[in-house]
Order: C-alpha cells, then structure tokens, then sequence
C-alpha cells in the first residue's frame, strides 16, 4: 500500500461514515415529516366523518338517499382541477372512493350482492365502487342479484352489462325489462388476465383452466407460448373456479383475475397476458327505487316497447324524435318480445342527459304508456 492510500483509506472511511450519518439523519428527518402529516391527516379525516355523520343524521330524518355518485363524482373534479401533483387523477379517485366508502358504511352500512364467486372481475367492480367495508355476498348468477336487491335483502347489486370485445350480457338486459330495478349507477374497469400456475416448467403442464371467454381474449399468448404442447385448455363457469383448481392440481394452471391468483395463492407467472389491452368490462349498480340528481354528465337508460313495430318506420320514427331535440342515443339494443308467435322485438336505449331535463322529459310523457324509465345516473367518461 502506498503512502498516499495508507493516509486516504481512513480519509475515506471517514467520510463515507459521516455521508451514511447524513443519509439516516435526513431519512430519519423525512419520516418524521411524514409522521406529522399522517397524524394531522387522521384529524382531519376524524374531522370529516363527524360531518358525514351529521350529514347522516339529516338523511336519515328526511329519507333521503345514502349513495350520491354525482356528488362523489363533483367532489374528484374538484380535486382533480385544483390538483398540482404528484398525485396522479387516478390516485385522487382511487383515495377518494375509499374514503366516501367508508363514510357511506358511517351513514348506513351497505349490503351489496354482486355476480361471484369471490375474485371475479365483478367482485373487483364492486370494491372499487363501494370501498373494503361494506357487506359484500358473491351470488351465482345475475338473476340472483336481481333478486337479491328487489326483495330488500341487498341495498345494491352490481352485474356485468357488457364488454367492448365481446358485447352485451343478455341476461342482464333481460332481466332489466322483466324486474322492477333502477340503476344507480355505472362503472367499468380495465379486464386484465394474469397466468398463474405453482409449476415451474411449463412443458410439465397438463391443463390450464379458464372461462372460454378468457381463452378467447388471451388466444394469442396461449398460441405463442403453447403451441406444440400437449396442454389441454378445461373450460371452467369462472376465472376464480380456475385460480381454486390451480392452486388444488398439481401440472395445472389458471388464466384469472390478479385478485384470484392471490385470494388462491397461486404466483403469477405473466401478467396482463390479454389480446387487447383497451379490453373493459361496464358494470351496471342495481338499486330498488333509486333517483340520481342531475350532474351535466348524465345518461338516462329505457326499456321500449313499441307498438306495431311489424309495420314500417315505427322506429325509425322514435328514434327521430331523439335526433330532433339533440338527444344523443349512445345505445340500442333489440331483445325478442317472446309473446305471441310474431318474431317482435323491444329495445334497450341509452341517451345523454337526465330524464328531467325538458327535452327527455317530453319524450317520456308523450309515449309514457310503453316506456319504462330504468334511471338517470352518471355517465362514466
């Protein structure tokens, strides 16, 4: 060692041990600020739910409705306009609609059914919209949901009503003529699908099971990462049946939901494996006697059944009354009237704006006599 590195190495030393001080000294310093804010945090959440009791209070006394989405809704535009980051509008949202989740269960604890089992992308939906808290119970079919919220034993239900791959769920556009059901409101998510599977060499696999649909919407990476293999794909009622089957059998896996992979226990071995990653799921909340106020973003839903629509133009004339006081139709949907031996039809529509406004409100008195409201709610973007 030379004289130079002889007198360097402790030189060295030291500094590196005063700059390590520096380091804990300022890390020990940031989590203390973080401390103080996380404690004033506290008191300010504190601070608002002894108003949303309040608010609860007053609710109660006038029987008036616990779930507000336009007003969640006006409140995260709020934030997000004012918002200077870093927070993301995601986060905001996503921050947010925990803490008005868990204000509603201070107002009035919520029973929501939903479309199971436990881990599905409609058991996802519902969190997302009513927060960790509330009283959720995974129902086997979507009637059962239905069913659930007409009779009062569920405040709401959430069902799937369509996918931009696949298209409509029929049953629930039926089962929204048949029932005596509101919608409150709307939500969609982003359908990842993850592969997981407790087998480390995937040559070994046997089977990989899945919902058909999710075999059709990951058919390109099964191709690419399975062909030539002696894989069978096992078509299950649920991507959660499959995560349970993976974690149970060995030289098996799953195509599911990340929240399936991890309720089961079974590791991920690739994510977001989907064709298209613009793939989304809409999902409709389901209330019994449920009115939303008007927020400028609305959309109202109905049920038409018109008469004569054997004959030419009856609904080409309809839908003109639309166009002609500038109602936007973002959706219609025919379903088989299933009466009589004619092949007739009613229709499902979607329009922009809030059934109260004068526009939508004169097309609803003048043909009130085969027209079914389902509800005005807040359109999601």
């Amino acid at each position: 060692m030379s004289r130079v590195d002889a007198h360097t190495k402790p030189l060295f030393i030291v500094h590196f041990t005063l700059f390590s001080q520096i380091c804990l000294m300022t890390l020990e310093s940031l989590r203390n600020d973080i401390d103080t804010l996380d404690d004033q945090i506290l008191a300010l959440m504190n601070q608002r739910m002894e108003l949303v009791r309040h608010v609860g209070e007053l609710k109660r006394s006038t029987n008036a409705v616990i779930y507000r989405p336009e007003r969640e809704r006006q409140i995260i535009d709020r934030l997000t306009a004012q918002n200077k980051g870093p927070l993301t509008q995601a986060a905001i949202e996503a921050i947010f609609l925990e803490v008005f989740a868990v204000a509603r269960n201070m107002e009035l604890p919520e029973r929501v059914a939903y479309l199971g089992p436990e881990g599905s992308f409609t058991h996802q939906a519902a969190e997302g919209r009513f927060g960790g808290l509330s009283a959720y119970t995974a129902l086997p079919t979507i009637r059962s949901v239905f069913e659930s919220v007409e009779t009062g034993r569920s405040r709401f239900g959430v069902v799937p009503i369509e996918n931009n791959q696949e298209g409509v769920v029929n049953e629930t556009i039926d089962l929204l003529n048949e029932r005596d059901i509101s919608i409150a409101a709307e939500a969609q998510i982003p359908v990842h699908f993850t592969f997981a599977t407790k087998t480390e060499d995937l040559a070994t696999l046997k089977y990989i099971y899945s919902k058909d649909i999710a075999f059709r919407q990951c058919s390109r990476f099964l191709y690419d990462t399975f062909d030539g293999l002696e894989v069978e794909f096992v078509p299950v009622e649920s991507t959660s049946k499959a995560a349970k089957l993976a974690a149970q059998q060995p030289n098996s896996a799953a195509i599911c939901s990340h929240i399936a992979a991890k309720l089961f226990g079974v590791p991920v071995l690739f994510d977001n494996i989907e064709d298209n990653d613009l793939n989304r799921t809409r999902f409709l909340i389901l209330a019994k006697n449920f009115q939303n106020q008007p927020s400028g973003q609305d959309k109202t839903t109905l049920i038409a059944r018109l008469p004569n629509t054997e004959k030419p133009g009856v609904l080409a004339a309809f839908l003109q009354e639309f166009s002609s006081r500038d109602i936007n139709i973002s959706k219609i949907e025919s379903r088989p009237l299933r009466s009589g031996t004619a092949f007739l039809s009613w229709f499902l529509i979607e329009c922009e704006g809030h059934a109260s406004e004068p526009a939508l409100q004169e097309i609803l008195t003048t043909h009130a006599t085969y027209l079914k409201n389902l509800g005005s709610y807040l359109r999601v973007q």
